[in-house]
C-alpha cells in the first residue's frame, strides 16, 4: 500500500516538473517570436531607408535599344 503511494506521489511531482519546464520553453518561445518581428521590422525600415537614399537616376529604367 505505502509502495503505491510512494509511486503516485512521485508521480505527482515528475508531472508537476514537466509543467514547469513546459512553462519556461513556452516563454522562451514567446520571447524569440517576439525578437523574430523585432528584427523584421528593423530590415524593413532598413530597406525602406536605402531605397529613398538613392540619388536621383539610380534604380531607374535602363534604356538599352541600340
Amino acid at each position: 500500500m505505502s509502495a503505491s503511494i510512494a509511486a503516485a506521489s512521485a508521480a505527482s511531482s515528475q508531472a508537476q516538473v514537466q509543467m514547469a519546464v513546459a512553462a519556461k520553453i513556452a516563454k522562451m518561445n514567446a520571447g524569440a517570436e517576439r525578437s523574430v518581428v523585432g528584427l523584421i521590422e528593423a530590415s524593413q525600415e532598413n530597406l525602406q531607408a536605402a531605397v529613398s537614399a538613392t540619388a536621383p537616376g539610380v534604380g531607374g529604367l535602363v534604356d538599352i535599344s541600340v
